[in-house]
């Protein structure tokens, strides 16, 4: 199985803001001069500056204090997977210097942090198996410190790494047993953490994770078709589709939990995590402005329309009919109004292109991509500055775009966006 290197042993460190539900204002109104200008007394005194990790990220202790294999640790092993034979086992070190890494973020003025819970860590078995003390140690470390420091404390339930064991006992986010497993880790951290943890993010950029690890093969378990890739197994038009499908359930369910026997004694809020990249017209014509509505739709919408709505968005019901899952009577209800905030991840912003109408490559020109094509470039010029990341770039003008749409697609609900 031949997959596309990737690099994951780096800080993360991102700008954390809440806008209210009722309005926004725009952070950038004079972009070019804002560098010279912008200071912390310009934002209200309640506006979170923070910072983001992911737990495979960062901590290392790969098999220390009973923490067992996750997928992540199986998946960079395999010689080939990831440039020079990079992994986690070390990564940062958080494990053992968590408190250095809390430190320096009181020091450069940080009052909000967002980590994750390596869920090998805590439950090294899954259901099946017990909790590791020393996993729940650990995080109740960093909670403790990090409100002694004024930091306030944003967990997420899961990112994107979960117990080897899973993968191999049922193929991981594939089978909806998962979702049984996932209520029981959320509880575990209920019950450990909520009496301190008062924001909390089921699971990271679900939308991600399924293009990543089902379309395109190059995170774990690595599952692909043609022309997406060459993995050993997959579907890439189907695949996706079912893992998000059971990541949403899984939510639902957790924050239904959370909202039923949590919320009221520890005062909590839980939300989920999208990637929301924004898009422009590629050409200046209807046909790429639909595009954009409909990538808009496939990557951001996909995610909370079900949460928020009750269902997926029209527009993946018309080109996605056939493989899009459906909810039941009774999962509808579930997922629902299952959100208490819209949490965004926005890294960059591309050229969206519309495949219906015009010729595109075969990876674009299907409904699993709802016929968009993309790319930085138009007319030999760049969106915006490269980045270290090839499909990143610097768009400051995105930012406040896809706040925009996001807002005026869900009008009544909070925002953080990462």
């Amino acid at each position: 199985m031949k997959t596309k290197p990737q690099f994951f042993s780096f800080l993360f460190f991102s700008l954390l803001l809440l806008l209210p539900a009722a309005s926004y204002s725009s952070f950038a109104e004079n972009e070019e001069e804002e560098e010279d200008k912008i200071s912390r007394s310009m934002f209200p005194d309640a506006f979170l500056f923070g910072t983001s990790t992911s737990a495979y990220q960062i901590e290392g202790a790969y098999l220390e204090d009973g923490k067992t294999l996750n997928n992540w640790d199986v998946f960079t092993h395999i010689p080939g997977n990831i440039e020079n034979g990079d992994n986690g086992d070390v990564a940062d070190d958080d494990y053992h210097r968590y408190m250095y890494d809390i430190e320096v973020m009181e020091s450069i003025g940080v009052n909000a942090y967002r980590f994750s819970i390596s869920w090998s860590r805590i439950l090294p078995s899954g259901k099946v198996g017990g909790v590791n003390p020393y996993g729940i140690r650990f995080y109740n470390k960093i909670i403790d410190n990090l409100l002694l420091k004024g930091i306030e404390p944003f967990v997420t339930i899961n990112h994107h790494d979960i117990p080897q064991e899973l993968e191999e006992r049922y193929e991981g986010w594939l089978n909806p047993l998962m979702q049984e497993d996932f209520v029981h880790l959320a509880k575990t951290c209920f019950e450990n953490f909520g009496d301190r943890v008062k924001y909390w993010i089921t699971i990271n950029e679900p939308n991600l994770l399924a293009d990543m690890a089902y379309l395109r093969g190059w995170y774990p378990p690595a599952r692909c078709s043609e022309p997406f890739g060459n993995c050993s197994a997959g579907n890439s038009d189907v695949e996706p589709l079912i893992a998000v499908h059971n990541m949403l359930l899984s939510h639902a369910r957790a924050a239904k939990l959370y909202h039923q026997q949590f919320k009221a004694k520890q005062g909590g809020s839980i939300g989920i995590v999208a990637n929301a990249f924004m898009y422009e017209p590629f050409r200046d014509n209807e046909n790429d402005r639909q595009a954009v509505r409909r990538k808009l739709a496939f990557d951001v919408a996909w995610i909370f329309d079900p949460l928020i709505y009750g269902d997926y968005p029209l527009e993946m019901r018309k080109y996605d009919g056939k493989e899009l899952p459906k909810f039941s009577q009774e999962e509808t209800q579930l997922v629902k109004g299952s959100l208490d905030f819209i949490g965004i991840n926005h890294y960059s912003s591309l050229y969206a292109m519309d495949c219906l109408h015009f010729p595109c490559t075969a990876i674009y020109d299907r409904a699993i991509a709802g016929y968009v094509g993309v790319t930085g470039e138009r007319d030999g010029k760049l969106i915006g500055e490269r980045t270290g990341m090839p499909r990143f770039f610097v768009v400051p003008r995105g930012m406040e775009k896809i706040m925009d749409y996001v807002k005026r697609r869900y009008p009544t609900m909070p925002i953080f966006c990462d």
